[in-house]
């Protein structure tokens, strides 16, 4: 399936006035960073769980259900608790504990189980099957992809204000939100390029692109809990394929040195998968052409503060 602009836009209308239209802070000359780690629940994730929830209509008595590294659930279980409806998630061992606290917080029901994402999903899916709570997928539902997308219209038109923006980095794990952003701006004549950027040890997209298809690949590294799919959504893989999305791959030092210099130089807050499109920059994965100017998403900013320093 392909996403299109016209879904993303359907999905804006829906969740206006549920989430936050996150600022857009010019860091550098040329160097745009779009702060969706200042979004409800910390993350981009709550507009795909809002649009998810709002699209369905009426949600059953079980409530909604999800699996989720974190920031996902998190957001699900915050729209829950706005729309009044329960939620139910599941989350592997990796995930960090801020985020646990945080759906606890947020009243979910919250089920740690497994390495990885894969099996948190695979214990959220037999139990939505028992319970016939609506499900949530972290990244590979049309209405969440859709949902995820409604902040590629809110940078592109935020940018026109500032001098416009060429080139988009996100960071990509299942590779929702960089499906939803690249349908968001495909309806523009000239309009911006959009570069997924994956960690090393998490090549998702990437390996999907190079073989034809979404396939499994191993989940390691400082970004595992954020970006740690086991393979590629197939929402984004066509989309990625058809609207001809780049991928850059970067190491874990330059992900943990973005981190770094987000707090250092910015005061913006993020955990490492928010840091991990400017790694791209830093490194030279990603290299702007004269007088180019590129947005950089920091999609979250679920992170210890302690760790910051």
């Amino acid at each position: 399936m392909i996403m299109t602009r016209a879904e993303v836009e359907r999905a804006a209308s829906r969740i206006a006035g549920y989430v936050r239209r996150t600022p857009v802070a010019e860091a550098a000359p040329g160097l745009l960073l779009k702060l969706e780690s200042l979004q409800h629940s910390g993350s981009f994730k709550v507009r795909g769980a809002f649009n998810r929830v709002l699209a369905a209509g009426t949600v059953p008595e079980a409530g909604v259900i999800a699996a989720s590294g974190g920031n996902h659930g998190v957001a699900v279980a915050y729209a829950a608790r706005a729309l009044g409806v329960r939620a139910e998630i599941f989350v592997p061992e990796v995930c960090a504990p801020v985020k646990v606290a945080g759906l606890r917080a947020l009243g979910a029901h919250v089920t740690q189980t497994g390495a990885i994402f894969a099996d948190a999903y695979e214990a959220s899916a037999k139990r939505a099957a028992e319970t016939g709570a609506l499900e949530i997928h972290a990244y590979d539902q049309a209405d969440v992809v859709a949902g995820q997308g409604t902040l590629g219209l809110e940078l592109l038109d935020q940018a026109r204000g500032i001098g416009g923006v060429d080139t988009v980095l996100v960071a990509v794990g299942g590779g929702g939100l960089v499906a939803g952003v690249a349908a968001a701006l495909s309806g523009e004549d000239g309009g911006p390029r959009v570069v997924a950027v994956e960690p090393e040890r998490i090549p998702t997209l990437h390996e999907a692109l190079a073989r034809g298809g979404p396939v499994p690949v191993e989940v390691g590294g400082v970004g595992a809990d954020a970006l740690g799919a086991t393979r590629a959504g197939r929402i984004a893989f066509d989309t990625a394929r058809a609207l001809g999305v780049d991928v850059v791959l970067v190491g874990e030092e330059a992900i943990v040195e973005a981190r770094r210099e987000l707090w250092r130089d910015h005061r913006v807050a993020a955990e490492h998968a928010g840091a991990a499109a400017l790694a791209a920059l830093r490194t030279g994965a990603y290299v702007p052409g004269p007088g180019e100017r590129v947005a950089v998403v920091v999609c979250g900013g679920n992170t210890d503060p302690s760790t910051l320093a």
